[in-house]
């Protein structure tokens, strides 16, 4: 059994929903990932997802796309990034790390090399934005054969019929996106997101991590009343961003908001 499974499982059994992170490996400087990933730890963070940077993020809006410059200003590399996990998991052997990005690096690196490398350091889901399922088979194979879970997302705009085919790819979770549009959107309708999920459901038995469109300690609780994880992002780099030159406020910041959509997640 992963470590995802195993997450969402013991979540399961205690009535409590994933909180899941995403942070910009390296942003804004690669000496404060690691320590950044073990404060989400501590703060109340289940599953940590890490972004690889890259040059052309276009599924990210600006405040993404400006942590991956910051992040490529310091060379960070997905072997740097693998670095990251690994050193991670000298301490920490329970939390799931999900990589998250586009797939360009990952075929520079080669497929295989970097399926064997991921597992090495302790990479447990990889979340690819820019692969479509259609062409995804043997990567998918690839990967589930190393241990590693292959997220998937979906969109509002994603018709049953081409959901039910991207679930059975899919492993670990499926990430649905709560709006059209770039992350950071603000346009969160909880009715829309719960609607849709009573669908998937329909479809596959994985759990189902909502993301974009979660800001506060309010939207974080009013999504996991319909979903079983809550994915967020942009509201934490953003105050990574405005705390660059501050890596200790940064962190505190940070840990800050998922502390309160923690306990507003868990009331």
């Amino acid at each position: 059994m992963s470590r995802i499974q195993q997450c969402f499982e013991k979540l399961r059994s205690t009535g409590r929903k994933a909180l899941i992170p995403y942070v910009t490996a390296g942003d804004p400087q690669p000496d404060m990932t690691v320590p950044l990933m073990h404060d989400l730890v501590e703060a109340g963070a289940d599953i940590i997802e890490l972004g690889v940077p890259f040059s052309d993020p276009m599924a990210d809006g600006p405040v993404i796309q400006l942590a991956m410059e910051r992040a490529l200003r310091h060379h960070v590399q997905l072997k740097n990034v693998l670095g990251m996990v690994s050193s991670f998991r000298q301490s920490n052997q329970t939390t799931p790390v999900v990589l998250m990005g586009y797939l360009n690096p990952v075929e520079r690196m080669g497929y295989e090399a970097f399926a064997d490398a991921a597992k090495a350091a302790g990479v447990d889901g990889v979340l690819t934005v820019d692969l479509p399922p259609e062409e995804a088979d043997d990567v998918v194979t690839l990967f589930q054969g190393r241990g590693l879970d292959t997220i998937y997302l979906l969109s509002p705009t994603t018709t049953l019929e081409r959901a039910a085919k991207i679930c059975k790819r899919a492993s670990g979770y499926i990430y649905y996106v709560s709006l059209k549009g770039v992350t950071g959107s603000s346009a969160l309708d909880v009715n829309a997101v719960a609607s849709k999920l009573e669908s998937l459901r329909s479809i596959t038995d994985l759990p189902i991590g909502v993301g974009f469109g979660i800001r506060d300690g309010a939207t974080a609780a009013a999504v996991a009343s319909v979903a079983d994880g809550v994915v967020v992002g942009s509201v934490l780099v953003n105050q990574i961003a405005e705390n660059a030159d501050q890596p200790a406020q940064a962190r505190e910041a940070v840990s800050g908001i998922i502390r309160e959509m923690r306990s507003a997640m868990d009331a």
